[in-house]
């Protein structure tokens, strides 16, 4: 299993961080039934335009976007401006984030939410479901298909909706033979940065049958949103388009509320 570099990078700096290069290992009894929750509520009920609307401090492309991103109020803005739920990256070193900073948006926009980390130990989604998360991130391209169940099942053990990132065909096969309740696709390669809707389109169809289907990255306006749920895609992940908007809540308007 080839892992691209920045996940590699960013999930050891993880593993030094939490103290720990081998983790304990994942129970043994996880759940195996599919969650639900307010964070599955509310993307099912705007399906085919729900929008996640993100909270980062930062990334390995933008830098440190804390003296211009205040977390709170962006947050609230979401709310305000038609967002069905809030995605909140939590990783510390490469993104500046923390789960006090997911407790503190949710807190402050009231959306159901998702915790964005890299998970290399169990303790992490104990740490998300004490901030109030709803869903996790799970990216498929840091383990194989046994490992890949078992992180699904044990954030489902947390109450929490696990989201299946996938990045290429080969996540996809991972994802064979079980249920899922929300599978994406990032449309940004990891190892290029590059941003390609046109990949994504092309792999939607291939995506579980009954799960939600979630575009991530590089989704920009409303043309693009359009755009990717003609192909079929149920919600939208969306991060760097709105944080840097000049007018943010016009932003998120043009995409929830086109044509006022």
């Amino acid at each position: 299993m080839t892992v691209p570099d920045i996940l590699r990078r960013i999930t050891d700096q993880r593993r030094r961080r939490l103290g720990s290069s081998t983790p304990p290992p994942l129970p043994e009894a996880e759940a195996t039934s599919l969650c639900g929750g307010p964070f599955l509520e509310a993307l099912t009920a705007a399906r085919g335009r729900a929008v996640v609307a993100e909270v980062k401090m930062g990334s390995p492309k933008l830098g440190d976007l804390r003296s211009r991103v205040d977390p709170e109020a962006q947050a609230r803005l979401y709310a305000e401006n038609g967002a069905a739920a809030l995605s909140v990256v939590v990783e510390p070193d490469f993104f500046h984030g923390s789960y006090e900073l997911l407790a503190q948006c949710k807190g402050a926009s009231g959306l159901p939410t998702i915790a964005k980390d890299f998970l290399v130990h169990p303790a992490q989604l104990d740490e998300a479901r004490r901030a109030g998360a709803d869903a996790v991130l799970v990216i498929a391209a840091l383990y194989d298909r046994e490992t890949l169940a078992a992180w699904a099942g044990a954030a489902r053990s947390h109450g929490l909706v696990p989201l299946i990132e996938t990045h290429a065909r080969a996540d996809l096969a991972k994802l064979a033979g079980r249920s899922w309740e929300l599978v994406g696709i990032n449309n940004r390669d990891l190892r290029t940065f590059e941003v390609d809707l046109g990949q994504s389109i092309e792999r939607v169809g291939e995506l579980p049958a009954g799960c939600l289907k979630v575009a991530e990255s590089g989704i920009r306006d409303r043309e693009d949103l359009e755009r990717l749920a003609a192909a079929g895609f149920d919600a939208f992940l969306i991060g760097e388009s709105l944080l840097l908007a000049e007018d943010p809540a016009a932003a998120l308007r043009g995409l929830t509320h086109p044509g006022e």
